[in-house]
């Protein structure tokens, strides 16, 4: 049995044979499923497809941070430094409403939409974020964030699903 803080609640621990990292071994999401995973890839591609790679990393980063996904937010982060992205606006992303002063307006339309996007279950995306982000892009621009931002959702959830490690990024140059 496991105590939780409650000490009226009690939990059944499951023991199943663990990895070095501490979890069980769990599927490999694109040898089981690869027309989905080259999907989600080719989804992916097109979502970024004419958006500026800086852009493309905040957004990634943002929703990685509010997903909780260890793996996303090391792969996103390393990418973004290896693209040239400042150490310091990095550092800033997680309370960007703070430090407006690291992040152009269009910086900030977009991630204000990605947090709106990413925890839609908490209200919706709400109209005034949504236009602010229609007044910095054009309707075929502000498609692709939106795609964007549902694909790193996705690959935020395989990788927690799966229980991708943060720093064993295993992907071929893209």
């Amino acid at each position: 049995m496991v105590m939780t803080d409650n000490a009226h609640t009690t939990q059944t621990a499951r023991h199943t044979p663990a990895t070095a990292h501490g979890h069980a071994p769990r599927i490999n999401f694109a040898k089981a499923a690869p027309k989905a995973f080259k999907a989600l890839i080719g989804f992916d591609a097109a979502a970024r497809d004419g958006l500026d790679p800086a852009l493309v990393e905040l957004i990634q980063i943002r929703a990685s941070l509010l997903n909780g996904c260890a793996y996303c937010l090391h792969m996103h982060t390393s990418d973004a430094r290896k693209a040239g992205e400042d150490e310091a606006r990095l550092h800033m992303i997680g309370v960007w409403r703070e430090a407006r002063n690291f992040f152009t307006e269009k910086e900030q339309a977009a991630l204000a939409l990605t947090e709106a996007v990413t925890l839609v279950s908490h209200g919706g995306v709400p109209d005034d974020v949504y236009a602010q982000a229609a007044r910095h892009f054009d309707e075929p621009e502000l498609a692709r964030i939106l795609a964007l931002i549902f694909t790193i959702n996705t690959w935020n959830r395989i990788a927690l699903s799966t229980a991708k490690v943060a720093g064993e990024d295993k992907r071929v140059a893209h």
